[in-house]
């Protein structure tokens, strides 16, 4: 028969459910239910002044066939292909840099956070500065080495890598979680690995990467779903400005969420931009359980039998 809780175990049981209500509401009230509402609003013509209409498929049509969709899509799967690597590789870097500071350790540990604490607006509106054509701090570093620099923000062929510049300001948060791995590595590993003749490469190769596959995992994963929703500095930066509005009249830097914003905001077409929404949570999901099945291969977990 079925084991009966003794009085301890079922108040343990009600004590669980008060501290985790809070999260529970939270959880249906600002996530569960929106996204349930979205659903419905998907799969209708929705303009906010109006009641719903129900139109089934056709939002998800639509979407199939607006060219602007594509387009902003496209922008956003070529940020992030350019993001990730490069925030993953100058933080591994950073992180072994870091390592060996000894007692500065912490003092540069903040320095590379604090930018991460930085307001998302306030970022745009830096960067926006800094990119200046005509007297930005970027270019003019470039000239005082007899380089030209390039229009940051209305060549389309320069957008792109200054939105992927102006993201390396926040890999502090990256830098952070690869030093804890680092510094999680056994010692008794490297020194196994240099009595066998390892040199630096092997023992970071054979030894490093390993041990610090599931934070390397991990950041891949969490940078990729951010990356993907990318909006608010670009927004500030090419849409918030009417100044730069009128200067920049390309789609260079209309990334997904930013379209997925007009439509919803400006347009007031709620039921197309919640399908947009609906398409690019099937989007990131999908990218996430590829990663989840390929890291299988990479990523390694102490304890597991290999």
């Amino acid at each position: 028969g079925r084991r009966r809780r003794t009085p301890l175990a079922r108040r343990e049981a009600r004590w669980a459910w008060l501290f985790l209500a809070p999260w529970i509401v939270g959880f249906l009230a600002f996530q569960a239910g929106p996204m349930i509402a979205s659903a419905w609003l998907s799969l209708t013509e929705y303009d906010v002044i109006n009641p719903p209409e129900y139109t089934g498929l056709d939002n998800y049509r639509e979407l199939m066939a607006d060219p602007q969709v594509a387009r902003s899509l496209g922008n956003t799967v070529y940020y992030t292909a350019l993001h990730v690597p490069l925030v993953m590789l100058i933080s591994l870097g950073l992180a072994l840099l870091l390592k060996r500071v000894g007692r500065l350790q912490g003092f540069f540990r903040t320095v590379f956070y604090l930018p991460v604490m930085t307001p998302a607006v306030a970022v745009g509106i830096l960067f926006l500065l800094l990119l200046n054509t005509q007297d930005g701090l970027i270019n003019r570093g470039l000239a005082l080495v007899g380089i030209d620099g390039p229009s940051w923000t209305t060549d389309p062929d320069w957008v792109m890598p200054g939105i992927v510049l102006m993201s390396l300001w926040s890999l502090g948060s990256t830098v952070i979680i690869y030093l804890a791995a680092l510094q999680n590595v056994p010692r008794d590993l490297y020194e196994a690995a240099s009595i066998d003749g390892a040199g630096g490469w092997a023992r970071f190769r054979h030894v490093t990467l390993p041990m610090i596959s599931g934070a390397l995992f991990f950041t891949l994963v969490v940078n990729t779903i951010a990356s993907l929703q990318m909006f608010t500095e670009v927004y500030t930066m090419y849409f918030g400005n009417r100044q730069t509005q009128t200067s920049f009249n390309s789609d260079a830097a209309t990334f997904y969420v930013i379209h997925l914003f007009q439509e919803a905001f400006q347009f007031l077409h709620m039921g197309y931009a919640s399908a947009m929404a609906w398409l690019l949570f099937l989007i990131i999901m999908g990218i996430t359980l590829v990663q989840v099945k390929l890291s299988k291969r990479f990523v390694y977990y102490e304890g597991e039998d290999q």
